[in-house]
């Protein structure tokens, strides 16, 4: 079998124009997962399929099937548990010093971005700091000026005009440590 996480946009379980848990597992079990299990409340899965099963298809299917039961019309961002694995176990944060930001964060980005701008990459107000880039994601730190904490996702989604969607870094600790 398979693992696969999808992180969803602007997802938050029972909420209006969001799917209940309950609908989020069921939408994957029906587009042909093998298992579904939701992670958090935030809008992250973890599906199996058989090797066979394209896991883009699946997401696609499922996620027409969430639009028809609640609405959601939030993207997905598709990424196996083993990808998520290593990149934990690159411990891109070791070497923040945890004392002096607000979050450490994951975003992740659209596939359609051409080009990746160099690093670090800060905010206009200097509330995030893009540490590093993937392939596929940013590595953020986030730091609170006055009341407010800097917002990797805004701050992304407006440097390339295009969805994003970010997870606090423990997030994805939390569920390579379980699904892994």
């Amino acid at each position: 079998m398979m693992k696969y996480a999808v992180f969803y946009r602007n997802v938050n379980l029972g909420r209006p124009g969001s799917p209940s848990k309950v609908q989020f597992e069921q939408a994957f079990m029906n587009a042909g997962a093998e298992s579904a299990a939701s992670f958090l409340t935030n809008g992250t899965l973890v599906f199996t399929i058989r090797p066979e099963t394209d896991p883009i298809q699946l997401l696609t299917e499922a996620s027409a099937l969430l639009k028809i039961e609640c609405g959601l019309k939030e993207p997905g961002f598709l990424r196996s548990v083993a990808y998520l694995s290593d990149l934990v176990n690159l411990d891109p944060f070791a070497s923040v010093d945890l004392s002096s930001i607000y979050l450490c964060c994951i975003t992740f980005l659209h596939a359609g971005i051409p080009t990746l701008p160099e690093v670090p990459l800060f905010s206009s107000r200097k509330d995030v700091e893009v540490l590093r880039f993937t392939s596929s994601e940013a590595l953020c730190t986030s730091y609170q000026i006055g009341k407010t904490p800097g917002s990797p996702n805004a701050f992304l989604e407006k440097f390339f005009n295009l969805p994003a969607t970010t997870r606090n870094w423990n997030t994805v600790v939390r569920l390579v440590r379980k699904y892994a």
